[in-house]
């Protein structure tokens, strides 16, 4: 298994800034209000500056005291209003923009090409729509308002101490050098080991899934032990990457507290000291000396809320990772002249292995039903996923009515391919839900009939609201042959020309997959099929065999041909013949 691809740093500021484009309507009134609050802010240390040099001069009266104290209340209750009003648009704000990324993360998980699915793991996929997509709600909901808020309160701030004394606002700068250094260092070091600790989660996430999903399993060839150390491993590597992070900011964070007292001390002795040698008054000296205590906040605010974001980075280059993944099938081409589905010395390997399929050459002529038979590990999956246009073929060719396979659009290529396997999962939703999915907006009687055509119309008609009874996780539960049946209910629904049955009715027993496969016959009338099979009475009703050995078509041609050759087909059939438990074709 591979894990999705990450994103770069200019990817994720790209899709950053776009978001901040489409959303600059919104952004602007409320730093403009942001603006106003920290403004707001500023007034009570120049008040207090101006009541200290008025004191100091004895010319501090009554009414001026009461003059400052009601300007004082004024500008807190402002402050407090302004903020309320700004951080509430911010936060509207930050819920429509991870409204929209979480919505665009899932448009792209469901876009995503299949191959690439099956190749990440499932801790992969699961640890980026959870883990990721949580640290990306607080990030966004949170950390970049509160964030905004520090800046705006930090730039402004600095300003009013340059306009009260730039010689005074001199001595808050020898925090610049230590903050500058410990932070460009913790930022060179956060978004390796954000990302180490967010892959530790996709592995753990994967493993105990694999674990739960496969106890039976586990627990029938007594791997519990081997499973348990994987987890262990799992979690110390998912201890070490997050004790990683937690060094980075044990040392991060007192460098920047130590900064911190050291800019309000230096700045306080550099005022007084101007103070005692004439150079400032005493109420500037205070004004300045406030503001520095006033702008530690808002600093302590931006750096602590940067390690929140370095969190959301990593998240946020996670999920748009996803996006990059684009499908490589054109969206434009030729459309097929016919359905005569060609297959020209094709081969294949899975990725890292060697070939599983060796110059495979076949010819399916439209409406012909060609059966593919072989033992087990022989390609014949592989052959039909190739056939179905979920990957394309290492060397070779598979053409469709003359065009490549590989290079139609899926939406396209499933109006003229489809493939259904023994594997098929029942979504949350009803009945109606669940058959809707191949032609939205089908009407019930093409669902029924489409039920009718694959024996299923009887047990659905029995389920509380039949069509409108809720199915998934927290509805009815259906048995694997129903599911099944559910499944092909949705080809016929679909309506493709080519249909790949990988053991589509697997599920059944035999004699009910003997059933359904005969009233799927009118169904199936005129449409290209080829049938991947164990069961040989597909074969034998089939218009042609073809015999798979080691990843090569070793034997091909009707049913009566290949008995008489007694070769690989016969000695498959005689062996059949012997185990069914039916005996019948």
């Amino acid at each position: 298994m591979s894990q999705l691809p990450v994103a770069d740093s200019a990817q994720v500021r790209a899709h950053a800034l776009t978001l901040a484009r489409q959303h600059r309507r919104e952004m602007t009134p409320m730093l403009l209000v942001y603006a106003l609050a920290a403004s707001a802010a500023l007034v009570p240390a120049w008040i207090i500056g101006q009541l200290t040099t008025l004191a100091t001069s004895h010319r501090l009266t009554s009414s001026r005291v009461s003059l400052d104290v009601a300007a004082l209340l004024g500008a807190s209750l402002a402050y407090a209003g302004l903020s309320f009003v700004a951080r509430r648009r911010s936060y509207r704000l930050g819920e429509r923009v991870f409204a929209q990324l979480r919505e665009e993360f899932l448009a792209s998980v469901l876009a995503l090409p299949l191959v690439e699915v099956e190749r990440a793991s499932t801790g992969d996929l699961l640890s980026r729509t959870t883990n990721d997509i949580e640290a990306l709600s607080r990030t966004v909901r949170f950390a970049v308002p509160e964030w905004m808020v520090a800046l705006i309160q930090a730039s402004l701030t600095l300003v009013a101490m340059v306009l009260v004394s730039p010689v005074a606002a001199l001595a808050s700068l020898i925090s610049l050098p230590i903050l500058w250094g410990a932070t460009r260092r913790y930022l060179r070091l956060a978004r390796p080991g954000y990302l180490r600790e967010r892959v530790s989660y996709a592995t753990l996430s994967g493993t105990i899934a694999e674990t739960a999903e496969g106890a039976r399993t586990l627990d029938a060839h007594r791997l519990g032990a081997r499973q348990r150390r994987r987890v262990d491993e799992n979690l110390r590597e998912s201890f070490y990457a997050e004790m990683y992070t937690l060094l980075m900011r044990l040392i991060w964070f007192p460098a920047v507290e130590m900064a911190f007292t050291l800019s309000v001390a230096t700045t306080l002795a550099w005022s007084g000291w101007l103070v005692i040698t004439q150079h400032l008054s005493i109420g500037a000296a205070t004004t300045v000396t406030l503001y520095v205590v006033q702008i530690n906040d808002p600093i302590d605010r931006i750096i602590s809320w940067l390690d929140e974001l370095q969190v959301g980075q990593t998240s946020l280059a996670r999920l748009v990772g996803v996006a990059t993944v684009r499908e490589r099938r054109a969206r434009d081409g030729a459309e097929p002249a016919d359905e005569t589905l060609v297959v020209e010395n094709v081969t294949y390997a899975y990725a890292g292995e060697r070939d599983v399929l060796h110059g495979v050459s076949l010819t399916v002529r439209p409406g012909e039903r060609v059966a593919v038979v072989g033992p087990s590990g022989a390609g014949k999956s592989t052959l039909g996923r190739l056939i179905a246009g979920v990957d394309a073929p290492r060397t070779g060719s598979l053409r469709v009515g003359g065009v490549e396979v590989s290079s139609l659009a899926a939406d396209r290529l499933r109006r003229h391919v489809a493939l259904v396997t023994q594997e098929h999962h029942v979504f949350l939703g009803t009945v109606r839900d669940n058959l809707a999915l191949a032609r939205p907006g089908a009407p019930d009687a093409d669902l029924l009939a489409a039920l009718a055509a694959v024996d299923a119309l009887e047990w659905v008609r029995a389920l509380p609201g039949a069509l409108d009874c809720p199915l998934g996780t927290t509805g009815t539960a259906l048995t694997p042959a129903q599911a099944q049946q559910l499944a092909l209910a949705r080809l016929v629904l679909a309506d493709p020309h080519t249909l790949v049955l990988d053991e589509a009715t697997a599920l059944l027993d035999p004699r009910a997959a003997r059933h359904l496969e005969r009233s799927l016959d009118a169904v199936l009338a005129g449409r290209t099929v080829i049938a991947i099979a164990h069961r040989l009475h597909t074969a034998h009703d089939a218009d042609r065999v073809a015999v798979m050995v080691e990843g090569a078509i070793v034997e091909l041609g009707t049913h009566d041909e290949l008995v008489a050759l007694n070769g690989e087909y016969a000695a498959l059939w005689r062996s059949w013949r012997r185990e069914s438990p039916t005996g019948d074709v």
